[in-house]
């Protein structure tokens, strides 16, 4: 038997990076995780151990820095396709670059005062010699309705317990990523309007199935931006469950709840023009 290798990658992950642009009006902040990882001939490392072609991961390190000391982070599409471009342009051999981007939210509080966001802004790039493919998004985005949802008419079998209801509470996680058809655009702005346009949505949608919210979110957004091909967005169910009072002698007007969110309900959908 010959062994041969299916496939290669390498880079650097979980690279921090914050910077402060100073104004003298206000201080703009921004806080990355970033990911880099090269594509090229790189066969011989894995294969002999020779390095004459590899770029070390500290080397990829170091750039993420650079490059921020040379640009703003904002947007960070923007940021990321400045990074890849440097790769490409100072190593000839390299044929691409994918970058990852997590940006952790900070809420402006004053001028030069910041609270950290629970949720997250994701940046994804795809850069080759040949084009940039973009997508973007927001993770751990927790949002909860105390009403307008409701479950019922579901398959019933032997082991379902799950009582049906017309008023529960909703609560999830929103991770939502979309793939953009240009990157002629406004990232920062594209990001604020979907972001709204997902929690104006759920706020409003009277939902009969976490599925069905997440279609009205996506359809919402894809009719909002052509410039969007698709979106992909997970809902955990975050369930709320009614505690048993009766027990204890006293009734349970749908008011109390014990939190739980495992094990939870995992559902996701791409929604496509």
């Amino acid at each position: 038997m010959t062994s041969k290798l299916k496939s290669i990658e390498y880079g650097k992950a979980r690279v921090r990076v914050a910077k402060i642009e100073r104004h003298e009006d206000r201080h703009e902040f921004r806080e990355f995780t970033v990911a880099v990882r090269l594509a090229g001939p790189f066969e011989n490392c894995y294969l002999t151990g020779d390095n004459s072609m590899v770029v070390p991961t500290d080397t990829m390190k170091n750039t993420v820095y650079a490059i921020a000391a040379q640009t703003s982070l904002a947007p960070a599409e923007r940021y990321a396709i400045k990074l890849g471009q440097h790769f490409l342009d100072t190593h000839a051999h390299v044929t691409g670059v994918d970058m990852d981007i997590v940006e952790h939210r900070w809420d402006r509080l004053d001028p030069f005062t910041f609270e950290q966001g629970q949720s997250r802004r994701l940046a994804f790039v795809q850069m080759t010699r040949d084009g940039v493919a973009v997508q973007a998004g927001i993770d751990n985005l927790v949002v909860l309705k105390t009403t307008k949802s409701s479950f019922a008419g579901y398959l019933k079998d032997k082991y379902t317990t799950l009582k049906e209801t017309s008023d529960r509470i909703l609560g999830t996680s929103v991770r939502a990523v979309w793939n953009y058809d240009s990157t002629d655009l406004d990232f920062e702005a594209t990001m604020a309007s979907c972001r709204k346009i997902m929690i104006d949505v759920f706020t409003a949608h009277d939902s009969l199935a976490v599925q069905q919210t997440i279609y009205a979110m996506g359809d919402a957004v894809l009719q909002a931006h052509p410039q969007i091909g698709e979106i992909r967005i997970t809902l955990p169910n975050k369930h709320y469950l009614p505690v048993n009072l009766e027990v204890l002698g006293l009734e349970n007007k749908n008011e109390i709840f014990m939190p739980t969110d495992e094990p939870h309900g995992l559902i996701e959908a791409c929604i496509t023009r």
